[in-house]
């Protein structure tokens, strides 16, 4: 590879390592596991890098070998989920409820099939437009809107809190 283009690796990957871990991170919900999975798609990147250049968006490109990675290693390797403790609601104090939520966020997003997890980190923590997400994902924009309101139906049934399901179901409502 030309120096030139050696240098501008270096630099994309200087630029773009921060957000491409928070990415990883939110898809596979382990530091150490987001970062090896930006390693092994920079490394996928740089031996690609001049035919990236002259015919895709880097930053596309290494976006979608994240998710095509990450759901890889899915398959591959099953993950042990952890759950977290129940906190005891009354016994929570206030300061404590933004960081309680973000974790049951975290944990409800994992539950999410790879793909669909992918669409939603890409379309709602990215900030990626339909259209680049179908891009990095190699589909439909419409099934792109399918996954991200089935993800986002399914997130808000797991983050529903449990009285008003138990009040609905006692109602006779479908909640």
């Amino acid at each position: 590879m030309p120096d030139e283009d050696e240098e501008r690796f270096r630099e994309f990957v200087l630029e773009q390592w921060g957000p491409l871990t928070r990415m990883a991170y939110l898809l596979t919900g382990d530091r150490g596991a987001a970062e090896d999975l930006v390693q092994s798609a920079l490394e996928k990147t740089h031996r690609r890098w001049d035919r990236i250049l002259r015919k895709d968006t880097p930053g596309v490109y290494v976006r979608r070998v994240i998710v095509n990675t990450a759901v890889s290693w899915r398959r591959r390797r099953r993950v042990v989920e952890v759950p977290l403790l129940e906190a005891d609601a009354t016994s929570t104090p206030d300061a404590y409820d933004r960081a309680e939520t973000r974790h049951q966020l975290l944990g409800a997003l994992r539950r999410l099939p790879p793909r669909m997890r992918a669409v939603l980190v890409l379309r709602y923590f990215e900030d990626l437009s339909e259209a680049d997400i179908a891009r990095v994902l190699g589909c439909s924009a419409g099934t792109v809107k399918s996954q991200a309101s089935r993800g986002l139906a399914r997130l808000r049934a797991d983050l529903e809190p449990p009285s008003v399901l138990f009040q609905a179901s006692l109602r006779g409502d479908s909640a």
